[in-house]
């Protein structure tokens, strides 16, 4: 934990706190020595002008002053990449909805995070046109599937719908079991047992048509089932991992694939020469492909043989189309 973030917690530990935080546990949260937390308390305290009073008692600890903690804040922005993410992402949802029944209930919602931001900008109106979320790759989905789906998923009912399949262009029948609706990369995705099958699978919503809620109740799965099935493998294409990739990167492209994180289980190393190791466990290839890809020749699949070899055919295939 860097001090930053030292400092936020300690500061959210000291607002929340009704009596004087032992420093034993201060430093069990913080993960810190007792000179770091000396150290941290004493810039919170005479840097930020927090109003922190020790115990009296002679215990060790500390805590806000009661009739200053509330109205206390971290001058300047305090908020982590990803709390600042996803109030500007809620934020620009919530202006999507338009001027509906939902834009009217959400309305006091929105008012509260420009408020939130406010707070973090010192008081004054948080400049939302200087930050923007961009979606990428958001495809168009049937409104009222989506409410169909969603309500099965919360009202814990079968489902019933066509399926249109992107791959084949195939269209079949499914009765499901709703387990969780998932936002991977912009677009939605159903998670649920196929009662045909007998197995979980993974839908695009964009994808369903003809959705109906069915009056007998879904099978639940397990939480340990679903994330060993849904978690395990790279990307949305679920399962459990059938093999490990191996991906070596260019010294350039290094540079950027060693921040990313394509999965909960990677391990990368640099290599002597500059280049960049990556491993990742899969079970369908189409989505790893499709991202090792995009980095062309910067990118190169050594094991197993199997997806190498599928890359090359997608890349003669590409070559081809440009010899035409």
């Amino acid at each position: 934990m860097d001090r930053y973030e030292r400092i936020l917690a300690l500061h959210r530990h000291m607002k929340m706190a009704r009596y004087p935080v032992p420093l034993a546990r201060l430093m069990d949260e913080l993960d810190c020595s007792r000179a770091t937390l000396y150290r941290d308390i004493a810039f919170l305290r005479d840097a930020l002008g927090a109003p922190i009073e020790s115990d009296s008692t002679g215990e060790g600890g500390f805590r806000y002053d009661e009739k200053e903690a509330e109205r206390f804040e971290l001058p300047g922005l305090w908020l982590n990449s990803d709390e600042l993410h996803a109030l500007l992402a809620t934020h620009q949802l919530l202006d999507r909805t338009g001027s509906g029944v939902l834009s009217s209930a959400l309305a006091p919602l929105k008012t509260r995070i420009e408020s939130l931001l406010a707070q973090q900008a010192g008081g004054k109106r948080w400049p939302m046109e200087r930050v923007r979320v961009i979606g990428s790759y958001v495809r168009r989905r049937d409104e009222i599937a989506f409410r169909v789906v969603a309500s099965a998923v919360l009202e814990r009912k079968r489902v019933a719908f066509d399926y249109l399949a992107r791959s084949t262009n195939e269209r079949t029948h499914r009765m499901v079991s709703p387990q969780r609706l998932t936002h991977y990369r912009d677009n939605w995705y159903l998670d649920a047992f196929d009662h045909e099958r007998e197995a979980l699978r993974s839908f695009s919503v964009d994808r369903i048509q003809h959705a109906r809620v069915q009056d007998e109740a879904a099978i639940d799965l397990p939480d340990d089932e679903l994330d060993l099935h849904l978690a395990s493998s790279y990307g949305i294409f679920s399962g459990a991992p059938k093999g490990t990739a191996t991906i070596v990167f260019s010294p350039k492209a290094a540079r950027w694939v060693a921040d990313e994180h394509w999965h909960s289980k990677q391990e990368g190393r640099f290599l002597p020469d500059g280049r960049y190791q990556l491993k990742l466990p899969y079970s369908n290839a189409k989505e790893l492909l499709m991202d090792v890809l995009r980095y062309g020749a910067d990118a190169e699949i050594t094991e197993p043989v199997s997806l190498r070899e599928q890359a090359k055919t997608l890349l003669q295939l590409a070559l081809s189309a440009y010899e035409r």
